[in-house]
């Protein structure tokens, strides 16, 4: 799922680690992570080891 698309954002780089700290706590169940590909900021649940 893409949570933050980084061609349209507006955050500094700052303001973008401290959304990614915020979705990694309210979303604890996936991986946060940027996606290359697509050029945002995106989600995908955790794998059950």
């Amino acid at each position: 799922m893409v949570l933050i698309d980084i061609r349209t954002c507006d955050l500094t780089l700052s303001q973008m680690m401290a959304e990614i700290a915020r979705l990694q706590e309210q979303h604890p169940g996936y991986e946060i992570f940027m996606d290359g590909d697509l050029y945002a900021i995106v989600g995908r649940r955790r794998a059950v080891a």
